[in-house]
């Protein structure tokens, strides 16, 4: 659910993504256990900043600046 929350979350901003699915590729998976450290999704980074989980205020301010 909360995969799809941010997934909707950027598509209706306009915002550009790159989609990885941490089930189907072993890299993916890798960078996942390397950035958010625990097994929780979805994991977004926006310039180097992650965020663990659906937070739509810092989402909102993270991407304020390239809006």
């Amino acid at each position: 659910m909360s995969c799809r929350a941010v997934e909707q979350y950027l598509v209706s901003r306009g915002i550009k993504y790159a989609y990885k699915d941490i089930t189907l590729d072993a890299q993916a998976w890798q960078e996942f256990l390397e950035l958010g450290g625990r097994l929780v999704t979805p994991v977004t980074v926006v310039d180097g900043q992650v965020v663990v989980g659906f937070n739509r205020k810092r989402l909102a301010e993270l991407l304020a600046p390239i809006q």
